[in-house]
């Protein structure tokens, strides 16, 4: 089943993102390969592709996981969330429409 999981930073990430962002990426590319991720990416602080330094408030993924606990372990493996980026994430259950 398809899974969004909505990560919220901490105020000031920027620079534990850019840390931690080689790692995170390599986990995102691995649910690629595999064939398991719809989309994922972050959400600047203000309406640019790139915010400069106000950052990101957090990210969005939607990913297939077996589970629900898969899921939720897999956001809570994220280097984001190892790094002290995320103050919180949310698993939910993800059910795709559009586009078919």
């Amino acid at each position: 089943m398809w899974f969004v999981i909505f990560a919220e930073d901490h105020e000031n990430s920027l620079e534990g993102r850019k840390q931690a962002r080689p790692a995170h990426l390599e986990r995102l590319k691995a649910l690629q390969n595999d064939g398991r991720l719809l989309v994922a990416g972050p959400c600047p602080a203000i309406a640019e592709l790139d915010p400069g330094v106000l950052g990101f408030t957090g990210s969005v993924v939607i990913a297939e996981f077996e589970t629900q606990e898969e899921a939720e372990q897999w956001a809570k493996d994220d280097p984001y969330w190892q790094a002290g980026v995320y103050k919180k994430t949310t698993v939910k259950p993800f059910n795709t429409v559009l586009p078919n």
